[in-house]
């Protein structure tokens, strides 16, 4: 019988087993090519950076070649005696109003948070109402506080006085602008404050009271130092305001920075814009250097509460360059 069409048959013996393919048997794979990671693009990121650069590039350009500003009159003015002492002065105001406010700040959160009701009112009375008045207000108070009160007198009440002072001599414009200053702060920093200690977890507490230690040795060793952390940064952003608010002491006849440059374009009217220009520039330098002892003031107080601790601009600036070298190496052996 002859054999169907098409197919082919061998006369040869069958091939070994070993060299059928199997259909299960898996394909060899091939070796991964090495292919490059490029990067997503992002269009809309850089036409906004331009745009950004080109204003920047154009309000740069104005300030320095606009001869409004006067900047050799900048120069001038910048270091000027005048300038310099009025700049000492905000620093003693500040420094004296910061202290007295955050010290008081305590002692009201600590009276808002008491469990005496009592406490608690006048606390609380006391942050509503130098919250709710001007800061302008207060200090032109206090600065004719001795129309009102000659004296001031310590003893029992509707009784025999024990201590008199005589309230004209004690109001000196510095006085008066460090106890308007710090009665005003210390409304502000006592809510910076409590809102700190409320941020501490309840368990810390209840650790603390299950040791049996004292309630002051549990606030200054325990509670207080973990509160810090929440309330630095907040109250940082008071102290910056601060800096700021001094030249309302103005007012009260007390010569601060803005004070000194107020004076100084009264004399000179001409030069008011560069003496404005260089009230600025301090109040900027004043806040930077702020923000700077801010930085690692939070960096200490985040040991023990983040893994690693957020390097310093140094340290950035080391990584960058860095990471700069690493680079150009790898496209040089390309």
């Amino acid at each position: 019988m002859s054999e169907p069409a098409g197919v082919a048959v061998s006369s040869g013996s069958a091939p070994p087993a070993e060299t059928i393919p199997r259909p299960d048997t898996p394909a060899a794979p091939k070796p991964l090519a090495a292919q490059r990671v490029l990067p997503l693009r992002r269009p809309g990121r850089w036409i906004i950076t331009a745009v950004v650069l080109v204003l920047v590039a154009q309000i740069t350009h104005g300030l320095v070649t606009n001869p409004f500003y006067q900047w050799d009159r900048f120069r001038y003015w910048f270091l000027r005696p005048t300038v310099l002492d009025g700049l000492l002065v905000t620093l003693e105001v500040t420094a004296f109003s910061a202290v007295l406010g955050l010290l008081g700040g305590i002692l009201i959160a600590l009276g808002r948070l008491s469990g005496s009701p009592v406490l608690r009112a006048v606390s609380w009375v006391y942050t509503w109402l130098f919250r709710s008045v001007p800061l302008i207000v207060v200090l032109i108070f206090l600065y004719n506080f001795s129309a009102l009160y000659q004296t001031l007198s310590l003893g029992v009440p509707f009784g025999p006085a024990f201590f008199t002072f005589d309230e004209s001599r004690l109001a000196t414009d510095m006085a008066v602008a460090v106890v308007g200053l710090s009665l005003n702060e210390a409304a502000y920093a006592s809510e910076v404050v409590r809102g700190g200690i409320l941020s501490v977890d309840q368990g810390q507490h209840e650790a603390a009271a299950a040791l049996g230690l004292p309630q002051s040795y549990q606030f200054t060793r325990i509670v207080f130092p973990q509160a810090l952390r929440s309330i630095t940064p907040n109250y940082v952003n008071q102290l910056i305001g601060l800096i700021k608010g001094t030249s309302l002491v103005f007012y009260v006849s007390l010569l601060d920075l803005f004070g000194s440059v107020q004076t100084m374009g009264s004399t000179y009217p001409g030069d008011i814009v560069p003496l404005l220009l260089v009230a600025t520039v301090w109040y900027l330098i004043l806040t930077s250097a702020v923000s700077v002892v801010q930085f690692y003031v939070e960096r200490y107080f985040a040991r023990g509460a983040t893994r690693t601790l957020p390097p310093t601009p140094l340290q950035k600036l080391r990584t960058g360059l860095r990471d700069l070298r690493e680079r150009a190496r790898r496209e040089a052996a390309v």
